[in-house]
C-alpha cells in the first residue's frame, strides 16, 4: 500500500518560480504518488499550474487553490474549503518562505517585518486554522519547512530570514509538546543549500550578479557529500514525517543538507 494512501494533505506553497524541483512542488507531487489526496495551494496560479499538471499526468489526485499566507482571511478560506471538500486534513506542509539580504544595520524595518510575516507568521496562520480540525480528529501531522540558516551562519548575512527560520523550528517544538497528547505530531524539515529553481530565478541575481555557475560552485563547496540535492530530498524527508512510519516522531528536525551543518568551519 502507498505510504499516504487516502490521507488528505494540504501543501501550502506548492508552486515553483521556475521549472524544476522546488520544495513545494516536490512535496505535492511525491505525496500524490504515495496515495494522498493533495490540496496544492500557492499565491500564484501560474506557479501552481505545472505542479497540478504533473500530478494529474501521473494519475494523482490534486485540487489547486490560491492562498496568500500573509492574509489571515485567505488562509482561513483555504482551510475551510479543504475541510468542506475532503472532510478532514491529515497532513499540513508549510513550504512558503523567502529571504532578504542584510544584517540589522542594513535591512529596513519594513523588510524585517515582511520576513517575519512571510516566513514565521504564515506558519502560525495555517496551524491556527488546521489544528482545531486535527484535534477533533485526534490525529494529524504538521511538517514545517525551515532552513539551515536557522541553525548556523551559512555564508550570507540575512538576519531576518535566519531569525524567522529559527523561529519556525522552535514553533514546531512547542506545538509538538502541547498537542502531542491529542494525537497531533509537529516536526520540521531543515533543508540546506539545495539546487532548486530559486537559485537561477532569484538567488544568483542577489548573490553573484546573476552568475549562476559561480553561485552553484560556492554552495556546493560547503557540502561534504560533494553535490547538491533538490526539492525531492526535502519532500522525501517530509513524506516520512507525514507517514505512519513516523508515528513516534514529533518535536524534532530532519536536516537535509549533505552534511553541511556538521562542518566546524
Amino acid at each position: 500500500m502507498a505510504r499516504l494512501q487516502d490521507k488528505v494533505a494540504l501543501v501550502v506553497g506548492a508552486g515553483s518560480v521556475a521549472p524544476g524541483w522546488g520544495n513545494g512542488r516536490a512535496c505535492a507531487a511525491i505525496f500524490a504518488r504515495e496515495g494522498a489526496r493533495v490540496t496544492a495551494a500557492d499565491i500564484s496560479v501560474g506557479a501552481l499550474e505545472p505542479t497540478v499538471e504533473l500530478i494529474r499526468g501521473e494519475g494523482g489526485v490534486v485540487t489547486p487553490d490560491t492562498c496568500d499566507v500573509t492574509d489571515a482571511a485567505s488562509v482561513r478560506r483555504l482551510v475551510e474549503a479543504t475541510v468542506e471538500r475532503e472532510g478532514r486534513v491529515d497532513v499540513l506542509v508549510n513550504v512558503v518562505g523567502g529571504s532578504r539580504h542584510g544584517g540589522a544595520a542594513e535591512l529596513s524595518e519594513e523588510d524585517w517585518q515582511r520576513q517575519i510575516d512571510l516566513n514565521l507568521s504564515s506558519v502560525y496562520r495555517t496551524c491556527h486554522e488546521v489544528l482545531p480540525h486535527m484535534l477533533r480528529q485526534g490525529a494529524g501531522s504538521i511538517i514545517n519547512i525551515a532552513s539551515t540558516s536557522g541553525m548556523r551562519f551559512t555564508g550570507s548575512p540575512q538576519v531576518a530570514y535566519a531569525s524567522t527560520k529559527a523561529g519556525v523550528i522552535q514553533f514546531s517544538k512547542v506545538s509538538a509538546a502541547q498537542y502531542g497528547p491529542q494525537g497531533v505530531r509537529v516536526n520540521t524539515v531543515v533543508p540546506g543549500q539545495l539546487h532548486t529553481p530559486m537559485v537561477e530565478a532569484r538567488l544568483a541575481g542577489q548573490r553573484t550578479g546573476g552568475d549562476v555557475e559561480k553561485l552553484l560552485e560556492q554552495r556546493q563547496s560547503r557540502i561534504p557529500l560533494g553535490f547538491m540535492g533538490d526539492g525531492r530530498d526535502t519532500a522525501y524527508a517530509a513524506l516520512y514525517l507525514a507517514s505512519d512510519e513516523a508515528r513516534f516522531v514529533t518535536g524534532t528536525e530532519i536536516v537535509v543538507d549533505g552534511g553541511m551543518t556538521a562542518r566546524c568551519d
